[in-house]
């Protein structure tokens, strides 16, 4: 693998944990995921405007996938409502792989390779660390970020099977990201009665550009994929659970207790193990 994928999905982990704390740092966190939203949905309109429809088997998985990123969001503001990031954003990163491999020991009935049950038992042990004893996670957001883990384990598995019903993964994506860029400001609507926008405010455009490095971190990662193999790449991004408690510490005032890094460490190697195939 060379050093130009490495540096890529490297650079992907510190955009995903820097667009959390984006996210974290906002005074109405679901005012700022919402407005994060216009970014994506802006982006997003010139595909849809210049790709054929996905196919009528895909919309089904379209529908249901924006509608579980508008859950995730609202779940992941919840979570970042009662933890901090470098407690939050391992819970939720970390689960995800977790989840999957779980759901599918005992739902589907698939063996586990030594690699997985390593996995799972780091990422369990790791979870346990931030949520136990001194300085943990509160309850309250542990549960928050599970469920969040679970939502986007969901609709990744939805968007599996979408994308291949579309045959136009282009067309199924910004389809997705203008239901959802419609959906969420709805939602926060019906929550709050109002969602008033003042676009000369510095807290829309810092809004704004957190939801334009949560879309260059999509982007990094899609551009390491194209360049090295996909197991390798996706280990190496598990790696934005460490950034996410550096850069909770630096830019969020967060605790950094050695703890805490071991336990983040600890649940980034698990995610590796679950994540990588050879």
């Amino acid at each position: 693998m060379s050093t130009t994928v490495i540096a890529l999905a490297l650079f992907a982990a510190i955009l995903h944990a820097s667009w959390n704390a984006f996210l974290r740092t906002g005074a109405d966190r679901l005012w700022t995921v919402t407005v994060m939203s216009f970014s994506s949905t802006l982006v997003a309109i010139p595909f849809v405007l210049f790709h054929a429809l996905p196919a009528a088997a895909a919309w089904p998985y379209v529908v249901l996938s924006a509608g579980l990123q508008v859950g995730y969001s609202v779940f992941l503001v919840a979570a970042y409502r009662y933890g901090e990031l470098g407690q939050v954003y391992p819970i939720v990163r970390g689960s995800v792989p977790l989840l999957v491999t779980l759901g599918g020991y005992f739902l589907a009935g698939q063996q586990l390779t030594m690699p997985e049950i390593l996995g799972v038992a780091l990422v369990a042990g790791g979870i346990m660390a931030l949520s136990l004893g001194r300085g943990r996670a509160s309850t309250t957001s542990i549960l928050y970020a599970l469920a969040t883990g679970a939502i986007i384990a969901a609709y990744a598995t939805v968007d599996a099977i979408g994308v291949r019903a579309a045959a136009d993964s282009g067309a199924y994506t910004a389809w997705v990201l203008v239901l959802y860029g419609a959906l969420l400001p709805a939602t926060f609507v019906a929550l709050r009665g109002k969602l008033a926008v003042d676009f000369g405010a510095p807290e829309t455009w810092k809004a704004l550009g957190g939801g334009l490095f949560a879309l260059l971190a999509y982007g990094v990662v899609v551009a390491a994929f194209a360049l090295g193999p996909a197991g390798p790449i996706t280990a190496i991004r598990e790696t934005s659970v460490v950034f996410a408690a550096f850069i909770g510490r630096l830019f969020l005032g967060e605790a950094l207790t050695p703890r805490r890094v071991g336990a983040c460490a600890v649940v980034a190697l698990g995610a590796i193990c679950l994540g990588y195939q050879v």
